[in-house]
């Protein structure tokens, strides 16, 4: 009988061998403050953590229209592409793998942050709670403007260009940003989608934009180079749905026409709990994909370790401990302490609390 993995167990990830399954998630950290161009900093942070299995770096619009935080990166204009190859030139050159999120936050936004200061759009004028993060601070959120039928095709191709962007700046793959309460996962679940036309009502109609965004993308790049992340539970950004299970397992079911590298599952609410009121059983997605299932949300050494000896997943990706730890590969392994995160230091800012968090000493990790 085979031996369970665990955390350090190598793995197949689509073209890609990877060392260990521990990956890092992606985490905004809003520290593109020119145009969305990723400098030197943003190289050396993601060097400092390439002894992932793979890093999924943190979400980047596709547009304009796609962005929802002041001074986060993107991937469609020149300048931009060419600050990412700056970070994947550096990756390799320590040795990583790394995916690009493509993301567009659809109503979590602000006209501040808009093409000439218009309204966020989303699938139905349905107005969020909570507050955007623009340049001038935070501010509530607006009622968004429902997109037209004919502008979605422009959307899906706005994916399928990020996808073609991201492989000109040399990243290994992309991820497929649906979950979170953006703009794919606004179509998926009923509570954000109230459309009367083939985009509403069904949940066929309702996954309906977010299969042809990974038709688009696999058809760009290849499917062996695109993963899918999904959030069914989690409340994030005013997201909910009648019925989870219906919904996420049919979402599941039809990717498996793709043949994805990989699924990733935020298991609950999204850095909150992860057992949520009115869930279900996650693992039915695992069971319903073909691919890998990477498993997210409040994962420490010891549930991945479980986890994976368990079989309820192939993979686990790690936030928070990653932005305190670079070398958090090495302390699992060698069970030292962990870095606590500065949290004031999250969002914005310079180096300090993004690239100077202390690694082991050399003679440790030797």
């Amino acid at each position: 009988m085979s031996q369970q993995p665990d955390l350090f167990t190598p793995v197949r990830l689509g073209v890609l061998d990877l060392p260990n399954r521990i990956v890092m998630a992606p985490l905004t950290r809003s520290r593109a403050p020119d145009h969305g161009v990723q400098k030197a900093m943003n190289a050396e942070y993601y060097a400092q953590r390439a002894s992932a299995g793979l890093i999924i770096a943190e979400a980047t619009q596709i547009s304009q229209q796609g962005q929802g935080y002041a001074f986060t990166p993107g991937i469609y204009s020149p300048e931009q592409i060419a600050g990412w190859r700056q970070v994947t030139e550096a990756v390799h050159a320590k040795g990583g793998r790394i995916f690009l999120q493509l993301w567009h936050v659809g109503r979590i936004s602000h006209r501040s942050l808009q093409p000439d200061g218009g309204l966020p759009v989303a699938p139905s004028a349905i107005r969020p709670e909570g507050k955007a993060f623009t340049e001038a601070g935070f501010v509530p959120f607006e009622t968004p403007r429902a997109l037209e039928r004919e502008e979605l095709p422009g959307i899906v191709e706005q994916f399928a260009q990020g996808a073609r962007n991201a492989m000109t700046a040399g990243f290994d793959g992309v991820e497929i940003h649906a979950a979170n309460g953006y703009l794919l996962d606004q179509f998926l679940r009923d509570g954000t989608n109230r459309r009367d036309d083939d985009y509403g009502g069904s949940v066929e109609n309702r996954a309906r934009l977010m299969l042809e965004v990974t038709a688009a993308v696999t058809a760009a790049v290849g499917a062996e180079r695109v993963g899918i992340r999904l959030s069914p539970l989690s409340p994030a950004n005013d997201m909910h749905d009648s019925d989870p299970r219906t919904t996420f397992t049919h979402a599941v079911s039809a990717l498996n026409r793709f043949g994805l590298a990989y699924l990733h599952v935020v298991e609950g609410a999204t850095r909150g709990p992860r057992e949520v009121e009115g869930g279900f059983d996650l693992q039915e997605l695992r069971r319903a994909f073909d691919g890998l299932y990477m498993a997210n949300n409040g994962y420490d050494f010891a549930l991945a370790q479980k986890t994976l000896a368990q079989g309820r997943a192939d993979l686990v990706a790690f936030g928070r401990p990653f932005i305190a730890n670079p070398d958090l590969v090495a302390r699992f392994r060698l069970g030292a302490a962990l870095n606590e995160p500065d949290s004031s230091t999250f969002y914005g800012g310079d180096a300090h609390g993004y690239t100077d968090y202390p690694s082991l000493a050399p003679a440790a990790v030797a």
